[in-house]
């Protein structure tokens, strides 16, 4: 895995030192040390053995294994105002990827948003709960505006879908995976800023509507809240909430199964493997502005064969068990993909936040990059020696297939639950729930291999 701000993939006009650099090509070199065969055969067979596991169990075992326990009750005020003291540092954020230093290891913004939001805020939403809706930067101002009188003056026509935040949230793994300098502070700030204003407008024009089906990054915080163990004012083992609500609209069904497939492809984009395909020696990578036209054509067919796949086995497993209702079984069963997806965010992204969390909280420190020591650092010094031993490397790898088949286990664990839900316990559910088991099964040989392959560009 790459680290620094490298690992969110700075590339183009972006220089980065010699010592992340270093560090990647080391660790990179242990990798493929370690008996990494041996690895992935045992999380395979601890997920194949998942699958036997819950045909000999009891039906109403999973059920048990779910179970929940209610939290004391109380009112929790301020999240509003939470809301618009979230608003004001994103503000203040923007101010400074527009005026502070070029250096996205050193601007407040980009480390923010790529390390402590778009890595350790979204693994905290999956692990804990919709943390999201008390700081999202909108709800509060959106009800200052109410309180002075606006109101909606159109509706979000029903035929649409959830098709504007899908594309919304294409149109971001796009820019992660394929723009030339993601990272740059001033660029960063013009795209944060513009997203900001343009769902604002869209959510005072459309009313609430919009911000659930068209605004991304809510859609996005609310599937892996589901996952989250904290909800409904109840406490449960992670994915409770995927086996307690029932099949979702069909948008958000494809827009649960993006996650995973965009995940997979940031995966598949750094290794030798992809870059063969295109042509490219992955020693002499010539920039990501040379591939762009093939890695976002590469990111819409991965995403449409996850979603071709899924779609196959949801259907063999329909027909397998006797059962009518394709589209329905398809809402059903999308969310139980929701582990796999946030396994592969954690795996994919711990390297690039042990070294960049360093950074960010250096620029805390100094937020305004004026030599302040706000948080009494003192000499500060960004360390990645623990990618020049094998030992560490060997647990950072175990730590990363760790997540990957504990996903792919309560995925398991999560889908047969919802087949004998809605099937009953016995044969049928079983045979709904085979071909997608199996899938899974495979899903993680092809994850703990993307761990281990070898990874250029």
């Amino acid at each position: 895995m790459r680290e620094g701000l490298q690992r969110i993939k700075l590339g183009g006009s972006l220089t980065l030192g010699a010592s992340p650099a270093a560090a990647h090509v080391s660790e990179q070199g242990f990798v493929l040390l370690l008996p990494t065969d041996v690895y992935i055969a045992a999380g395979v067979a601890c997920v194949a053995l998942t699958v036997l596991a819950v045909v000999l169990l009891p039906a109403r075992a999973i059920e048990r294994l779910f179970r929940t326990w209610r939290l004391p009750q109380g009112r929790m005020p301020g999240r509003l105002v939470a809301s618009c003291v979230s608003f004001g540092i994103m503000s203040i954020l923007i101010w400074i990827g527009l005026t502070g230093p070029h250096d996205p290891l050193n601007n407040l913004l980009p480390l923010t948003i790529w390390t402590l939001w778009w890595i350790g805020f979204v693994t905290l939403q999956g692990l804990v709960g919709d943390l999201w809706r008390w700081v999202n930067p909108w709800d509060g101002p959106l009800a200052v505006m109410r309180w002075l009188g606006v109101r909606p003056v159109l509706r979000l026509p029903d035929w649409g879908g959830h098709g504007v935040g899908i594309l919304g949230f294409l149109a971001f793994a796009g820019v992660l995976l394929a723009d030339p300098a993601p990272a740059d502070p001033a660029r960063l700030a013009r795209l944060a800023g513009g997203y900001w204003a343009v769902t604002f407008v869209g959510a005072l024009v459309f009313g609430p509507r919009w911000m659930l089906r068209a605004e991304w990054v809510g859609m996005l915080m609310r599937a892996y809240a589901r996952m989250g163990m904290l909800g409904r004012g109840r406490f449960g083992l992670p994915g409770w909430q995927v086996l307690a609500g029932r099949g979702v609209p069909l948008g958000l069904a494809v827009f649960m199964l993006l996650l995973l497939g965009s995940g997979s492809f940031d995966g598949v984009n750094e290794t030798f493997w992809w870059l063969a395909v295109l042509g490219v020696n992955p020693l002499e990578f010539p920039g990501r502005s040379a591939v762009i036209g093939p890695t976002l054509v590469g990111l819409l067919v991965a995403n449409a064969a996850l979603i071709a796949a899924f779609a196959g086995t949801v259907w063999l497993g329909v027909r397998l068990a006797g059962a009518p209702g394709f589209g329905a079984a398809f809402r059903l069963f999308a969310p139980s993909i929701l582990p796999i997806a946030l396994g592969y965010h954690i795996a994919h992204y711990l390297t690039a936040f042990l070294v960049d969390s360093q950074y960010a909280l250096a620029a805390l420190s100094d937020p305004l990059a004026r030599g302040g020591d706000w948080l009494g650092l003192g000499t500060f010094y960004v360390t990645t020696g623990f990618f020049n031993t094998q030992g560490t490397v060997r647990v950072i790898w175990l730590s990363q297939a760790g997540a990957v088949v504990i996903g792919h286990v309560l995925a398991i664990l999560l889908a047969h639950g919802v087949a004998v839900r809605e099937y009953g316990p016995g044969r049928r559910a079983l045979l709904a729930h085979a071909p997608l088991a199996v899938f899974m099964v495979v899903y993680t040989l092809f994850g703990l291999w993307l761990l281990a392959a070898p990874r250029g560009a």
